[in-house]
């Protein structure tokens, strides 16, 4: 069967939508702004994002089974609509917390269904079709602050939106998205059955597995720490307003997918622990620049390592566990995919820190994050 173009088109445009959930970053600052609340309330918001992937990544793979990927995809897309929507009926704290909630859920059922879709319409290379949809992704991640920005600054007021502008905005690409993957002819290959959660947490016991499991926590909580932390730091010591510090969540999305574009070719030429460690040794100067920097560009410096040096770690964890068991992909690969909790783990440790010390408590959280990192460079076994 040869490839669709249109299929393809559909697919990029899920990704899209996949990048979604990368908006709670700047949402959760301007809720904080707009509710007064504390760094921990705030930091709340995007641990609830990646809770939801605990209880949803293997269940997923057994909805699968059942309905197939394409059905499941539509699902999760149909969830992520809803979640946007909501914030546009009211301002509670309580209202968005449910509706990231929603986006939480649905993103967790794409993460796990969207990737398998993609090899049902790819006869070539794989692994380049899904690291295209993680630049896809990229695009609606970084594009997030800029339409906050927009909404807040100069769109409709009129109109009651302000930064909210970018929730409707996102809603219509969704819709779009469904509609396009609705009318597009899937084949489907019959999958096996899926794992339960008693197969994947056996598989903890295998010392490799977990810290591979550990490894994609601490990328994630980077990950989402980072987008949340950044634009308080600059406010923090810049005294930037939040329409303007948001760019810091722009730029480390604009790194990352710099990042995710160039580390294909790069692991083609050098081997994947030295690629590895040059990257968590950019994050651990990132930590140190964001801890002590005081200066726009010294904060930025940082904000561009971590985001680069962290756009390939979750893949390599990844493959990391995959070949470690081979015969347990599946069981690894949603096992793997719980290991997003970490972004919930990390938002909330950070949200403490911060009431007590700063961001520089923030900061420090992600550093314990780095320095396993580091720690897990030395365990990577040659593929």
């Amino acid at each position: 069967m040869k490839t669709s173009k249109f299929a393809l088109v559909s697919v990029m445009l899920c990704f899209f939508t996949m990048g979604f959930v990368d908006l709670v970053g700047i949402a959760s600052n301007y809720v904080q702004q707009d509710l007064g609340l504390s760094h921990s309330q705030a930091n709340i918001m995007p641990s609830l994002v990646f809770f939801w992937f605990l209880i949803f990544s293997v269940p997923t793979g057994m909805l699968m089974n059942k309905i197939g990927r394409k059905k499941t995809v539509l699902l999760s897309i149909a969830v992520t609509v809803v979640s946007l929507l909501l914030p546009l009926s009211g301002e509670s704290y309580g209202l968005m917390l449910c509706a990231f909630s929603l986006l939480g859920i649905g993103n967790a059922l794409m993460q796990t269904s969207l990737n398998p879709l993609v090899s049902n319409i790819v006869t070539g290379n794989l692994s380049s079709t899904l690291t295209f949809g993680q630049f896809v992704k990229a695009i609606a991640s970084f594009l997030a602050p800029y339409i906050a920005m927009w909404g807040a600054t100069a769109v409709i007021p009129s109109a009651g939106l302000g930064w909210k502008v970018l929730f409707p905005v996102y809603a219509v690409v969704g819709i779009v998205a469904i509609l396009a993957l609705a009318f597009t002819p899937i084949h489907e290959e019959p999958v096996a059955k899926g794992s339960t959660f008693i197969e994947c947490f056996k598989l903890l016991g295998k010392p490799f597995v977990l810290l591979c499991f550990l490894g994609i926590m601490c990328h994630v909580g980077i990950d989402v720490g980072t987008n949340t932390t950044a634009p308080k730091i600059l406010m923090e010591r810049l005294g930037m307003d939040l329409a303007s510090a948001g760019f810091a969540t722009s730029l480390y999305f604009i790194f990352r997918t710099i990042g995710c574009l160039s580390g294909s070719a790069i692991l083609r030429l050098i081997p994947e622990k030295v690629f590895f460690a040059i990257s968590v040794m950019m994050i651990v100067a990132a930590m140190i620049l964001l801890a002590a920097g005081s200066s726009q560009w010294v904060l930025y410096t940082g904000i561009a390592l971590v985001g680069f040096g962290n756009s390939n770690v979750f893949s390599i964890c990844f493959a990391q566990a995959l070949n470690h068991d081979p015969e347990h992909k599946n069981e690894i690969s949603g096992l793997m995919i719980m290991g997003l909790f970490g972004g919930t783990i990390f938002p909330l440790c950070m949200g403490f820190m911060s009431d007590l010390a700063g961001t520089l408590g923030a900061v420090l959280v992600m550093a314990v994050g780095a320095a396993y990192l580091t720690f897990f460079t030395l365990k990577i076994k040659k593929q």
